[in-house]
């Protein structure tokens, strides 16, 4: 390597010796000279948005409401309303109720013995006094029959003893117990054909046999039912009300059997109610259905309803329009565009109906939807009225 080299070699390794040692403070001075700039150009772009115009988001106008009106006190609420005019409000009540036979009974023997016959048909219909079923009554019989023959033998003494009085060859007293014989006789006959009767099973009234649960040849005893005798022709509807609503309830009063899975109204009436409240303070009511087809059974569950009290010219508003707040209850109506608030008394209730006593007044126009949103003063568009 001759001398001019190695004087380029030295200095160049001497250069990058200096740069190294004076590269920190060259970055130092080279952040603070950058820093001023930036500030500039970010007070330049404050306030604007993408290419230079307003902030996105932002309000062009400053003041004006989000509706886009001027001075207004927000966006306007779409509702429904209601034209306030007289009705007649009828109070309807519900209950949940149960159909039950108007008779029905367990059908057993009075007197124990084999069964011999029976004579109705399962499912069928009996009339009053049909004779049903029949146990053995053959040693009754023959004991009726002895008795029966005893009957001319003690008629004749009598004839006997009545001549003999007449020729004074017998006392009155002998006339006297012959008779008396005579008569116990014929007793003991009547309790022979009284105990033939319990041998036999009649049916008690009209109605529809159900199952019976023996057979002929069967040892039965009055504690052996035979079957179920109902009658269903006409039918009871049993239900209960409180003891406030007992008062609205009266014999003779219109009401109607509903069923879910039946689409038919029954008209009944009612014909009684239970003298005096029973537990969880309810009174029963019975109505009756004529239920002339049969159509109707018993031991189905429905409601029935009951319209009690009816007021006329009444001003009603919808249930759900009326809102209670810090204790009083309150609705909207629309008045220049805007809801106004209004304060009211109320009457009677129903299921959807309120009647209003105080507060509103025939013609108003009751706001009836979104009124959890309303506020007074609130400006509101009405889409449908009624």
């Amino acid at each position: 390597m001759n001398k001019s080299t190695k004087i380029i070699v030295f200095s160049a390794i001497a250069l990058l010796i200096a740069g190294m040692a004076l590269y920190p403070t060259i970055k130092k001075q080279l952040k603070k000279e950058s820093a001023p700039q930036e500030v500039s150009g970010a007070r330049g772009t404050e306030g604007k948005g993408p290419g230079g115009g307003p902030p996105s988001g932002g309000s062009p106008e400053r003041g004006r409401p989000p509706g886009g009106g001027t001075g207004g006190r927000g966006m306007a609420l779409n509702v429904n309303a209601k034209i306030i005019r007289p009705e007649t409000l009828v109070d309807v009540m519900r209950f949940v109720a149960n159909t039950i036979p108007d008779e029905e009974v367990d059908l057993t023997f009075e007197s124990s013995g084999k069964i011999t016959d029976i004579f109705f048909q399962e499912g069928s219909t009996v009339k009053k006094g049909q004779l049903l079923a029949k146990i053995n009554d053959k040693p009754l019989q023959a004991e009726l029959r002895k008795l029966q023959a005893q009957i001319p033998l003690a008629e004749a003494r009598i004839f006997r003893q009545k001549s003999l009085l007449e020729k004074d060859a017998v006392s009155k007293e002998a006339l006297e117990q012959v008779s008396t014989e005579l008569e116990k006789l014929q007793a003991d006959i009547e309790l022979i054909k009284a105990r033939i009767a319990q041998t036999e099973l009649l049916a008690p009234f009209d109605g529809q046999i159900g199952l019976r649960n023996v057979s002929e040849g069967a040892y039965a005893n009055p504690s052996t039912i035979i079957t179920r005798l109902t009658k269903i022709i006409p039918l009871k509807i049993e239900f209960s009300v409180n003891e406030k609503q007992s008062d609205n309830i009266f014999p003779g009063m219109e009401i109607t059997f509903l069923q879910d899975a039946d689409l038919s109204a029954y008209k009944a009436t009612v014909y009684a109610k239970e003298t005096r409240v029973v537990q969880l303070y309810t009174l029963r009511v019975r109505a009756l259905y004529p239920n002339t087809n049969g159509r109707l059974r018993p031991g189905r569950s429905g409601h029935v309803v009951v319209n009690s009290n009816a007021l006329k010219n009444a001003l009603t508003a919808p249930s759900e329009s009326i809102i209670k707040e810090m204790g009083r209850d309150i609705a909207y109506i629309y008045s220049g565009g805007r809801a106004k608030q209004v304060s009211l008394d109320i009457g009677m209730r129903t299921e959807s109906e309120v009647q209003i006593l105080k507060g509103l007044s025939a013609g108003d126009t009751l706001l009836i939807s979104g009124v959890m949103q309303l506020r007074d003063g609130l400006p509101v568009i009405i889409d449908n009225i009624n």
